[in-house]
């Protein structure tokens, strides 16, 4: 049997083995569904989808739901992205929210070859995380930071986007210096 002949239940047993020679953490769906765990530094983890069809494998993972503002940021940032990625495009849902998407002919399974695409995903998913987040859920963020400051929360996992609270005070100190004058409100005194 050659190569390009492989079944989907042979090109499964593959991905199987890839998946335990490399110790990820998976779970098997069926017989042809793969939901790999891939852990990350900006985003916890990436859950991927490994699916075999009968002509090769779909692989999928959600990356961040729809985003709240600047549509049009978060999209260039995405497609000007695209050219850089190595088996994986990112793709948006029905609804909006962001997902890495791709396929592998079923003759090109193999162990390295799924290493080389889900380490794409991985990299992808957790490298662009926060530039995702900060293009397209600032407002939310600096919310986020304020309720959090109200409340005496932690800010542990908001500090990634502490520039974005601290460049909004300096616009509201700069603001109240250009309203009130470099050396603070005009005094007019009664005898000027």
């Amino acid at each position: 049997m050659s190569e390009s002949d492989r079944s989907p239940g042979v090109v499964a047993d593959v991905i199987d083995g890839a998946l335990k020679d490399r110790e990820l953490d998976y779970t098997r769906r069926g017989e042809n569904q793969f939901v790999v765990e891939l852990p990350g530094e900006h985003k916890l983890a990436t859950t991927a989808l490994l699916t075999v069809g009968n002509h090769g494998v779909r692989v999928e993972a959600f990356v961040c739901r729809k985003p709240d503002e600047n549509f049009e940021g978060v999209y260039k940032y995405l497609l000007r992205r695209n050219r850089r990625l190595y088996g994986v495009h990112y793709t948006l849902d029905k609804i909006g929210d962001v997902y890495l998407t791709g396929r592998i002919p079923s003759h090109a399974v193999t162990g390295e070859e799924l290493d080389r695409v889900l380490g794409q995903v991985l990299e992808a998913s957790d490298g662009d995380f926060n530039v995702l987040l900060e293009l397209g859920f600032a407002s939310s963020i600096k919310r986020e930071w304020e309720w959090r400051v109200s409340r005496g929360e932690s800010l542990a996992n908001l500090q990634p986007f502490k520039h974005l609270v601290e460049e909004n005070d300096l616009v509201e100190e700069n603001d109240s210096v250009e309203e009130n004058g470099a050396d603070g409100p005009d005094k007019v005194s009664e005898g000027s």
